[in-house]
C-alpha cells in the first residue's frame, strides 16, 4: 500500500472486508459496518430475512443500506463511467451479501472466543477519528451527533456506534488468531529486494505468431498430437437445464416514465449529479516514522527553500519524497475533493491558489510541501444533460420491479419441471433449454451466471428452482441432462487441437531461432542494431520491477528469473515463455541500497505481516464456516435489487 493509500484509508480497520464507503468526516475510507435496519425498500419489507448464519439474521433493510452505500461509493470514485450493466456483471450484489455472510460468521467465532470490546474501548476508537478531532480533542458530543446527522443516508449515534462496535470486535479476533505471527529479518530483507529492486530492459521477443506462417500440419499430424495430449482435452462434469425467464429488456421496453417522474428524481438525488470542488496537488514527503523529528524538519525545510528558490518541484519529488505511490510521477496526486486526505494536508492544500507552495504542512504520516496545480469549481450536472440517463435508471428499475413481482407469484404457482411450460403459456413467456455447460462455463443463452450454474450442479432430479438471479433477468431452471467428465472424440476439438498444433510448433520454431541467434546479440556492441540485423526489434522499457508487464510478452515470471539475476550490460540466454522465446539484455539497474532498505524495513515488516495474517484469517474463517448453518433466502434478493436504483 503506497503513502496515498494510506492517506486515504484507515488501516486499522478490518482490512479482509471486501467493501468500503466513503464516510467523509471520518477522512479515510473504512469498511461499510453502518448498516441501517430501518432501511426500507419497495421489493422486501425491511425485516425480511435474506440470510442466516446459525440463527443470526441478515435483514433486507441492512443489505439495502450496505448496498447503497456501495454503489455511492462507486460513483464517487468512477462517476460517469459507472453503469447498471457492468455493475451487475461484477456480480457486485452477490459480493455485499457474502461480505455481510463472512461477517455475521466472524462475529459468531469472535463470540465463541469470548471477545467483547467494552464501552471505555469504543469511546476510545470514538474519540481517535481524525475527522472527529478539532486541533487534536474530540469535538463534542453535540457536534458528533450532528456529523452524523449530516451523512447520507443520516446516522444515529446507536446505529453508528453499535456497528463501530462490531467492526472492533472482528479486529480483536484478527489480532486473536493472528497476533502470534512474526518474520524474520533475512525474510523482511529478502522480500524488499524482491519488490522494490528495478531493471531497465531491451527485450527481443520472438513470438510464436512470428512463425505461423512457417508450420504445415497434416491430418496425421493432428491425429497424433491428439493421441499424446488426450488429458488436455477432457471435459469435466456437464449439466443442461430448462430455463423459464422474466427478460429484463423486454419488460424494460415497455416502461414509460412520466416526465414529471424524471424530475422528481433529478430533484430527489440532485447530489449524485454534483462535482465538488476539486484541486490538483503534488506534493513532497518526508516520513517522520521512527525518526528523529527535528532531522526530518530541517531536511524538509531545506528542500522547501530549494522550492521556493526556482528547483524543480517535479524532480526533487522524484529524487527525495517517501511517498512511493506518487514520487515516480513527480508528486502528483492527481484531482482530488474535500475529505479525500487527512485534515491537515486538506485544509493547506485547498488553500492554495495554482501554482502556489505551501509551508511544510505536519501530518501523521511526516512532513509534507504542497504545490497546487490546477483547481476546478463545483459543478452541478444540468436536468436537460442527464434526463435520458434518469429516465433509463427508472426504466430499469420499475421493470425490476415488475420481473420481481412477477417472478414471486410465478414461483408459488411451480411445483415441479411440469409445471414450467403451463405456467409459462399462461404467462406469455417462453422456455428454452441451454445446451451443456461445465462450472467453469458461461450459461448458454444467460452468459455469466455463476448462481444458475450453482443451482444446476445441486439440484436434484425433477426439481425446480427458485427464482434465481441471472443477467437477463429472474429465472426458473431445472436440471434436464447430466454429463460425466470424458474425453471427446477428435472430431469434436479438432479445430482446437489443429490450432495447438501450429502454436506449438511455430512456438517450437521460435526457440530455434532465438538459439540461433543468441550468440550474436550476446556479443554485440549494440544489442538493438544487432537484433535489427536479425530481422527482430528490441524494445526499451522503463526502470520495471518484477511481474511488469513486457513487450509483446506481457508479465513473463521466466523473464524475470532470468533478467534480475544478470549485471547492467548482461544479455541473457533464450528464456522461453509460453508463446514466444525472450532474450533480454539488461540496459541499467536500480538496486536497493542500504539507506532505503533501513528507512523502508519496518514499515514493510508490517505490510508483510498484514498479508500474512489476513492470508491466515481467511482460510480459518472459510473452515470456521464450515461447520456453521448458513442460508440465503435468494428470492428476497431479487426482489430487493429489483427495488434498487443503480
Amino acid at each position: 500500500m503506497t503513502m496515498l493509500d494510506r492517506m486515504r484509508r484507515h488501516k486499522g480497520w478490518l482490512k479482509w472486508s471486501l467493501g468500503l464507503v466513503v464516510l467523509a468526516f471520518i477522512v479515510f475510507y473504512i469498511p461499510s459496518f453502518l448498516d441501517d435496519p430501518t432501511a426500507v425498500g419497495a421489493g422486501a419489507a425491511p425485516g425480511e430475512v435474506i440470510a442466516e448464519v446459525e440463527g443470526r439474521a441478515v435483514t433486507a433493510g441492512q443489505f439495502l443500506q450496505r448496498y447503497n452505500s456501495q454503489i455511492q461509493a462507486y460513483r464517487t470514485t468512477y462517476g460517469g463511467n459507472l453503469s447498471d450493466q457492468l455493475l451487475r456483471q461484477l456480480g457486485i450484489d452477490r459480493q455485499i451479501l457474502q461480505q455481510m455472510v463472512d461477517e455475521q460468521a466472524a462475529l459468531i467465532e469472535a463470540a465463541r472466543h469470548g471477545i467483547t470490546v467494552s464501552d471505555e474501548e469504543l469511546a476510545q476508537q470514538i474519540f481517535a477519528i481524525p475527522g472527529l478531532q478539532e486541533n487534536g480533542r474530540f469535538v463534542g458530543e453535540q457536534r458528533y451527533e450532528l456529523i452524523l446527522r449530516s451523512q447520507v443516508p443520516p446516522l444515529t449515534k446507536s446505529v453508528f456506534e453499535d456497528n463501530l462496535r462490531r467492526s472492533l470486535i472482528i479486529d480483536k479476533l484478527r489480532a486473536a488468531l493472528t497476533g502470534w505471527m512474526t518474520i524474520s529479518d533475512a525474510k523482511v530483507e529478502r522480500e524488499f529486494t524482491l519488490r522494490n529492486e528495478k531493471v531497465k530492459l531491451q527485450v527481443v521477443a520472438l513470438t510464436a505468431d512470428r512463425f505461423r506462417d512457417r508450420v504445415t500440419v497434416t491430418e496425421a499430424d493432428v491425429a497424433s498430437y491428439f493421441e499424446t495430449h488426450k488429458a488436455e482435452y477432457r471435459v469435466g462434469e456437464q449439466r443442461k437445464v430448462k430455463v423459464l425467464l422474466l427478460d429484463r429488456d423486454q419488460a424494460h421496453a415497455k416502461i414509460v416514465v412520466p416526465p414529471a417522474d424524471v424530475q422528481r428524481s433529478y430533484n430527489d438525488n440532485l447530489s449524485q449529479y454534483q462535482t465538488p470542488e476539486q484541486i490538483r496537488a503534488s506534493h513532497i514527503l518526508l516520513n517522520t516514522a521512527g525518526k528523529e523529528e527535528a532531522a526530518v524538519r530541517e531536511r524538509a525545510d531545506d528542500l522547501l527553500r530549494q522550492v521556493r528558490t526556482g528547483a524543480d518541484f517535479a524532480a526533487l519529488a522524484t529524487k527525495f519524497s517517501e511517498d512511493d505511490g506518487t514520487k515516480a510521477a513527480g508528486g502528483d496526486l492527481d484531482y482530488f475533493s474535500r475529505g479525500r486526505m487527512v485534515p491537515e494536508f486538506e485544509t493547506a492544500a485547498f488553500a492554495l491558489e495554482p501554482g502556489q507552495i505551501s509551508d511544510l504542512v505536519r501530518t501523521q504520516y511526516g512532513f509534507h510541501i504542497i504545490k497546487v496545480v490546477d483547481k476546478k469549481a463545483a459543478v452541478t450536472r444540468a436536468f436537460d444533460d442527464v434526463r435520458g440517463q434518469i429516465e433509463d435508471q427508472l426504466k430499469r428499475q420499475r421493470a425490476d420491479q415488475q420481473i420481481a413481482a412477477r417472478a414471486t407469484e410465478l414461483a408459488a404457482r411451480i411445483d415441479d419441471p411440469s409445471d414450467l411450460d403451463e405456467v409459462a403459456r399462461e404467462a406469455g413467456l417462453t422456455v428454452s433449454e441451454t445446451d451443456f455447460f461445465g462450472r467453469e462455463d458461461l450459461v448458454p443463452g444467460l452468459g455469466a451466471a455463476p448462481q444458475v450454474v450453482t443451482a444446476a450442479f445441486q439440484l436434484a432430479d425433477k426439481q425446480v428452482s427458485a427464482p434465481i438471479t441471472s443477467p437477463r433477468g429472474p429465472v426458473f431452471v431445472t436440471v434436464t441432462g447430466k454429463r460425466d467428465p470424458y474425453v471427446p472424440m477428435l472430431d469434436q476439438v479438432k479445430d482446437r487441437v489443429h490450432e495447438d498444433l501450429i502454436r506449438t510448433r511455430a512456438t517450437e520454431l521460435s526457440r530455434q531461432r532465438a538459439a540461433a541467434i543468441a550468440a550474436t546479440l550476446r556479443s554485440a556492441p549494440d544489442f538493438a542494431a544487432a537484433a535489427k540485423a536479425q530481422g527482430f526489434e528490441a524494445k526499451q522499457t522503463e526502470l520495471i520491477a518484477r511481474e511488469a508487464p513486457l513487450p509483446d510478452v506481457g508479465v513473463s515470471p521466466e523473464v524475470d528469473r532470468a533478467v534480475f539475476g544478470l549485471p547492467a550490460g548482461g544479455v541473457s540466454e533464450p528464456i522461453a515463455t509460453s508463446d514466444a522465446t525472450v532474450i533480454a539484455r539488461v540496459v541499467e539497474r536500480d538496486e536497493v541500497t542500504p539507506e532505503e532498505l533501513k528507512q523502508g524495513k519496518d514499515g514493510f515488516r508490517e505490510q508483510l505481516l498484514s498479508e500474512r495474517r489476513g492470508r491466515f484469517f481467511t482460510a480459518y474463517m472459510t473452515k470456521a464456516k464450515e461447520r456453521m448453518r448458513i442460508e440465503v433466502n435468494q428470492d428476497v434478493v431479487t426482489r430487493m435489487l429489483a427495488a434498487t436504483t443503480i
